[in-house]
């Protein structure tokens, strides 16, 4: 079982003293990994029997990790750093309910909500793992070296949710940006399947040139560059349009690496189109058309062939 379905179980078990312990136990863990329970009693202001028994319940519960040793401590695992993000967008009135889960990789958890409305809506749960936070020290500019693993899931999400706020902004075809707290972002409902699991899309180079549309609009408009584009983070909707997913690598068009990151995001894509689709593209044509040096609406025209 994932954090975020141990979290979504257990959340409305917890009651305000056991959120009110979680808070303390979040906010101690800016200056040490595991928190003493005498500090969470000086906080608390609360009996030593009552915070006793928050704290075996959250154990219990799966939110929290103890240390036994010279002290005992206290540490947030993911379930726990997810109560505390759905508690804000309850009270927020973001999320009323969960429902399943949309999909698990290797730094997310998705699932599907409802607000207060009763609308669908997609949740995110970042959760950057001990083994990956080693590799996003060394490929990810937003790492900090000292940063938590539960922190550096924060500012990817909110790295993510600023992306992708400007972008939807600029029209381009992302789930609309709803809501974020610590490391969970709740976006519009994400209503289809990731490009790499169709084996007919209709017309391929439809499909294509919105996708070269959308890069485009990234790069013009919001003046941003995706950075991570591949075949698994564009969903082919139902309709036959596309959404661009996964935003937290997304860096400026002034980045140093800018040049290199567009045309690795355009040779991602336009390689899958050539191996399953056989349409062929120059890169070096999409990259002309999306930072605009060909005035022309689309390079399909000339440079697009089908084998």
């Amino acid at each position: 079982m994932s954090s975020a379905e141990v979290a979504v179980q257990v959340f409305r078990e917890l009651e305000s003293e056991d959120f009110r312990v979680l808070h303390i136990i979040e906010a101690a863990m800016a200056k040490r990994e595991f928190v003493p329970t005498e500090q969470i009693l000086k906080y608390s202001k609360v009996p030593l029997d009552r915070i006793t028994f928050t704290l075996g319940k959250l154990n219990k519960l799966g939110l929290i990790y103890q240390t036994r040793g010279a002290y005992t401590g206290h540490t947030l695992n993911y379930a726990g750093y997810d109560c505390l993000a759905i508690n804000n967008l309850v009270k927020e009135g973001v999320i009323a309910s969960f429902g399943q889960s949309l999909g698990v990789g290797k730094e997310a958890d998705v699932y599907d909500a409802l607000s207060p409305s009763g609308t669908r809506i997609a949740v995110k749960f970042h959760r950057l793992g001990r083994i990956s936070f080693r590799q996003t020290r060394r490929k990810r500019a937003y790492a900090r070296e000292h940063s938590s693993w539960l922190f550096q899931s924060h500012i990817a999400a909110e790295k993510e949710f600023l992306a992708m706020k400007l972008v939807y902004e600029h029209g381009v075809s992302v789930p609309e940006p709803i809501s974020h707290n610590r490391h969970i972002i709740a976006m519009g409902m994400i209503e289809g399947a990731q490009l790499s699991k169709y084996k007919d899309i209709g017309k391929p180079q439809n499909v294509l040139r919105e996708i070269l549309r959308n890069i485009r609009k990234t790069y013009l408009k919001a003046h941003l560059i995706h950075s991570d584009l591949s075949e698994y983070n564009l969903i082919l909707k139902p309709d036959g349009h596309i959404l661009i997913i996964d935003w937290p690598q997304a860096v400026k068009t002034d980045h140093a690496n800018a040049a290199e990151l567009l045309e690795r995001d355009l040779k991602n894509v336009l390689t899958f189109f050539s191996r399953k689709f056989n349409l062929d593209l120059a890169v070096k044509d999409a990259y002309g058309y999306v930072v605009g040096e060909k005035r022309n609406a689309c390079p399909f025209s000339v440079c697009l062939r089908l084998r």
